[in-house]
């Protein structure tokens, strides 16, 4: 069984995580930091930012797959898909910009949190119907 639709949000997904990895490292590189932080706030925030991402897409991914699996509709899976990439790249760009709160921080926290319960709550829905 094939998953197209999880498949390129996996990718673009990745993408994502792949960049904010690279200023990561491009920052401990700039700072000659080789592990961790070494005390700089600048390098604190981008590392959280790309932990933060490492924290929440899997899951989400997760859950996308599983509904995609087990038949759910194409558009409401796009639907998740592109909310959840806005809401990552909304978090990335706030949190980026600023450690504390901001419009890009807090709606894409609220989105990806909301693309976790609503896609929980689907697979729940469609697998009480099965039982």
């Amino acid at each position: 069984m094939s998953a197209p639709v999880t498949a390129l949000y996996t990718a673009l997904l990745g993408l994502l995580i792949v960049l904010l990895a690279i200023r990561v490292t491009m920052l401990r590189r700039g700072h000659h930091v080789g592990l961790g932080s070494g005390d700089n706030d600048a390098l604190r925030l981008v590392i959280r930012v790309h932990a933060n991402a490492i924290e929440y897409i899997p899951i989400s991914l997760l859950l996308l797959l599983v509904l995609e699996l087990n038949g759910g509709p194409r558009w409401l899976l796009h639907v998740f898909g592109i909310t959840l990439v806005v809401a990552r790249l909304l978090h990335a760009w706030g949190l980026s910009h600023s450690a504390g709160t901001s419009f890009g921080r807090f709606s894409g926290t609220a989105l990806t949190w909301l693309v976790i319960m609503a896609l929980a709550a689907v697979n729940i829905v469609r697998f009480a119907a099965l039982v």
